[in-house]
This record gives C-alpha cells, structure tokens and sequence, in this order.
C-alpha cells in the first residue's frame, strides 16, 4: 500500500517536473500544488522533494496506483484519472497558442512545432510508454522499404470496461473524436480523456483550422489538422489549396487526406481533417516510373510514381498552377471507368475518389495523388480494390493514407496469433487440418497461412527460424495488400490501363 507520506512527495515531485518540462510558472506553483492535494485528497503538501527520475514510473504511476488503492478511482478508469491528473499541471490553451506563435514568428515554424511536440510527449497526451509497446520492423519489397507495426499503443477494453461502457449516457457532446470542444473534456469509458490535449490555430484557405498532434504517432511526429466546423470529409479543389496553405506555413510537414468514401477513407468520415507529419512514409522516397508533360499546364510535371498502388504525381514551383492541375486530375478521375480493369467511377454512388498527399521539397510543390475506387461485387463484398478476404487474418480493416503510403498498422491481436502460428512450424502445436477448419478455433482464421507455411518448412524449425517464416509472410501479405488497392495493377494489362487515363482521360504527352 502507498502511504499518504509517498504521495505527498510525488505531488510535489510532479509540481517540480510541470516546472522542468510544462512551462510551469513558479508563481503558480501554489495553486497547482493545492490542486493537487485536493485531487488525491490531501490536507497539506510534504517538506520533502527528492530528485525524480522517469516521471512515468516514478511519479505519474505510483499516484495513480494511491487513486485506486484508496478509492479515488477505479482499475477500470486508470487512464481517465491520470489524463485528469495531468490536465492539471499542463498549461492552459491561451498560453500554448501564445507560445506556439511566439516560437513561429521568433524562430520559425519548426521550432514552434518541436516545442508543442515535446509538450504533448512531457504532459503525456502523447502515451510514450504505451507507444513504445508497439512491435515495430522495416521490409524491402519490390518498391522500396515498408513499415509494419503491430499496434499494442490502444489499449484492448476488457469484458468489464465494455459492460461499463455500454452504461455510460451518449451525450452528442464533444460531437466527434476531433472536434475543438475535445480539449480539456474529462472523457468517459467512451471518449478518452483529453485535459492534456493542446491545440494551436491555423488559417488553411481562408478557414479557421486547428493543428494538434496524434497520441498514437503511428510515425514520426504524426499531426492532424481539422476544421473548426463539424462537417463531413470530402475532397474537392478547396481541399488542394488548404493542403498547399499547410505546407506553405509548416514546409518540414507533409499534409494530406484520406479519401472521403466509405472503405477507401479513413475511420472518421464525419469531420473534415487531414494528416501529416515528417516525411517519413515510404511512398515519398520513390521515384517515377513514366513522366508525361502537359500543353495545357506547361508548368507543372506529371508522373506515375514508381509505387505498388496507383499514384498520379504532380510538381511544379507554381503554386496556382499545380493546385489548378490538381483539381483537374480530381475532376478526371472522379469521371473515368475502364471495365476492362474494374474501374467504373459511378453506380447508384460514386466509387472513384482520390487520396492527396502534398510536401514541399525546397521550392517545389509536389502533390501525390493516389487513386482509389471502393465499388464491391459478389465476389469482392469488402471491396474490389480492398485486400482480399485470404488476407483478412492480417489486416480486414480499412486502408487509409498511412498505409497506402507504405506503412501498415495491423491489428494488436497479431502479437499473440502469429505466436501461436510459429508453434505449428516448430512442432510445438501439432498440424490438425480438421481442427483448423473449425470455425470456433481461435487459428482458424490462420487456417490458410499456417497450411502455406507448414507446405514450405515442415513442422521442425528451430524457434527463430520459424519466427523469421512467419515475419516473411506478413512482410508479403502486406505487399499483397498495398497491390490490392491499385486500380492500375502493375501488370502490362494494368499498366496499359494506367497509360490510357494518363494520356487520354488527362490528355497528357509521354
């Protein structure tokens, strides 16, 4: 049991690191502790203040530890109360965009975002310790590296925390995970907590927008711009000027959108937003398979990159010029159907949609443009352009910007599956095709990898061989995947196809 003693020092150990890490100005360093002692319900701060070393282990988790112990909080609400915790020694918004500001028109717009990073990792809105879960690998496939990661930074709710949640009043408010009215919300088994999340304004085509960064950060400083108006996703020109605004004000970011229809899109269709960050993303480090040149914008330089999906590539130094030839593409594309490839633009709905990706390399503009369709079939019920049911045991869920720029998200649940499935190449678990085949078998979704695998290497491989097997596998599986949503496959048939669009439906030049 933590004494009372223990948690008055980690108070004033906390109230010291807010000083260190979160701006905290001495002179509120009264008010934050009187806070705080009656958050855990304490009548007087300790005398003592010893130096602290990892604020996660040695703060932030013993006083949460005191919450539950003596009934402040709950086992299931852990992550709500220490969230709560820290709202309280994080500056408030107004001095954040102050200091943001100041930083930006100081000393530029990379050392206003270094500094709203650093105080999204220090106040713990960005979850480093959960983040740090996550398994992580690089592959060299046929275009370039990708990235897997298996993402263990979402915690999994448990049986008891879904039947709490079910309980919890449906308030309509905040109305989405990324509406401003999120910051400061004390959240629920619901909605996460957001005391510690900070937002800064921005100006995005004339709009009011908002920056703030991602607490997951699937890459490498991993930011989300949003509307300030609570509206549906959609990608029009409008979409183009705002993304080529972005990268004007933030020039070491990339921005861009997930397409706005359903399976193609991203998981939260009903608010305008983008995503960007360091340009990390495999996709940006290749080069052009075809150039083409265009007489009706001579100033700006048309490819297909060289990529497993199908991306039409624009640059040019002319800003005007390449957002006009942006939206022609978009208007193109938006109308195109070839049949002999699978590609009808419209039904009782429309199916083709773009995915925009922007980066400025010096004073280049340049403007990804990655096509997709989200028309489905008998054949196809999750999609034609959607990974393929065989695949679904890797990844069944959407395929969104981040991965169809080459770095995969797969679900937490593969840590322990791709586990189990190394012990029937080790001969651990034995080969059993009638228990495989039955659906309420926990591997059965396996069925087909662990055939294939079992078919190539037996059932005697050391530990780390089959290890290494089962890794290859989804290495290729994920490949397989980012090939399944290419409209254009990388086939002569495909490429064909491709060539058609880009000199016909564009009326482009090779």
């Amino acid at each position: 049991m933590i004494t009372t003693d223990t948690v008055r020092i980690k108070i004033n150990q906390l109230v010291r690191y807010a000083e260190d890490n979160l701006s905290l100005d001495p002179q509120d360093r009264i008010y934050v502790t009187n806070a705080l002692l009656d958050l855990f319900g304490q009548t007087a701060p300790s005398a003592e203040c010893p130096p602290y070393s990892d604020f996660q282990s040695d703060i932030a988790d013993v006083l949460v530890q005191y919450a539950v112990e003596s009934g402040i909080t709950d086992e299931n609400s852990r992550i709500l109360f220490e969230t709560r915790m820290f709202g309280l020694v994080s500056p408030l918004p107004s001095f954040v965009i102050k200091k943001f500001e100041g930083l930006k028109a100081e000393k530029g717009a990379k050392a206003a975002t270094d500094w709203l990073f650093a105080l999204s990792k220090a106040n713990d809105y960005v979850r480093e310790v959960d983040i740090a879960k996550n398994i992580k690998w690089e592959h060299s496939g046929r275009f370039g590296k990708i990235g897997i990661t298996i993402n263990l930074s979402k915690p999994e709710k448990d049986p008891k925390q879904i039947a709490l949640a079910k309980l919890q009043p449906k308030s309509g408010y905040p109305a989405c995970m990324l509406c401003e009215t999120n910051v400061g919300f004390a959240g629920n088994l619901n909605h996460p907590a957001r005391q510690t999340l900070r937002t800064v304004p921005i100006v995005l085509n004339g709009e009011p927008w908002w920056l703030q960064f991602s607490p997951y950060q699937y890459y490498e400083e991993h930011a989300i711009a949003f509307s300030d108006e609570h509206r549906p996703m959609s990608v029009t020109p409008d979409s183009f000027a705002r993304l080529l605004d972005f990268v004007d004000l933030f020039p070491h970011y990339f921005m861009g959108s997930n397409a706005a229809l359903p399976i193609v899109g991203g998981s939260i269709l009903t608010h305008d937003h983008y995503q960007g960050g360091l340009k990390v993303l495999p996709m940006m480090n290749v080069g052009n398979r075809r150039e083409y040149s265009s007489a009706d914008f001579p100033d700006v330089a048309f490819a297909v990159a060289d990529w497993y999906n199908s991306v039409v590539r624009l640059s040019s130094r002319n800003k005007k010029a390449v957002h006009a030839a942006a939206s022609f593409v978009l208007g193109a594309w938006n109308g195109w159907t070839d049949e002999s490839v699978g590609v009808i633009c419209k039904t009782t709905e429309q199916h083709n949609a773009i995915t925009p990706i922007v980066r400025k390399e010096g004073d280049e503009y340049v403007v990804d443009m990655i096509l997709r369709n989200n028309r489905t079939d008998e054949t196809h019920p999750y999609g034609i352009f959607h990974p393929e049911e065989r695949l679904h045991n890797i990844k069944k869920e959407g395929i969104g910007i981040i991965e169809v720029m080459g770095l995969f998200i797969l679900p937490g649940r593969l840590k322990k599956e791709l586990a189990e499935v190394e012990k029937y190449l080790t001969g651990t678990v034995a080969y059993d095709e009638n228990a495989l085949r039955d659906e309420a078998s926990p591997m059965h979704k396996h069925a087909g990898m662990i055939r294939t695998l079992i078919g190539k290497y037996g059932n005697a491989l050391p530990a780390d061989k089959a290890h290494d097997a089962v890794t290859a596998y989804v290495n290729d599986a994920c490949e397989q995947i980012l090939e399944c949503t290419a409209v254009f496959k990388n086939t002569p048939q495909g490429q064909a196809a491709f060539d058609r669009f880009m000199s016909e439906g564009l009326k482009l030049k090779a």
